[in-house]
């Protein structure tokens, strides 16, 4: 089957729809937005909380490396779940697949430890 142009009409229009909606609520909103500027209404507002120092203040390369972790070890869950449910189609395959899987992030959390990566000063 042949295509032509007014396939992608339907297209066309739901894209021209959505740019046109983002562009009338950015000028609506410059338009009917209230314009009043004071210092009270200029400072930077946290959790109803003053600022107080330097938001530049450095953070700790084990704050990074634990969150670096977490992601790398939580990963496992997913590959973990689907092998989980098809547990019995995978048969002894399957098995010894996820034995090696397990074994390596076993070694991968063994070296982690041994270099103390998860204590904090």
């Amino acid at each position: 089957m042949q295509s032509n142009q007014l396939d992608y009409l339907p297209i066309f229009m739901q894209m021209g729809l959505a740019v046109g909606f983002v562009v009338l609520t950015i000028i609506g909103s410059s338009f009917l937005g209230p314009k009043r500027s004071s210092v009270n209404k200029d400072k930077n507002f946290e959790s109803g909380l003053d600022s107080i120092g330097n938001a530049r203040i450095p953070f700790s390369v084990k704050y990074f490396l634990v969150a670096i972790l977490f992601v790398l070890f939580d990963v496992e869950v997913i590959f973990l779940y689907p092998w989980a449910i098809n547990f019995q189609e995978l048969g002894m395959e399957g098995m010894i697949k996820m034995v090696i899987f397990m074994s390596l992030l076993l070694v991968g959390f063994f070296y982690i430890i041994k270099k103390k990566a998860l204590e904090w000063d």
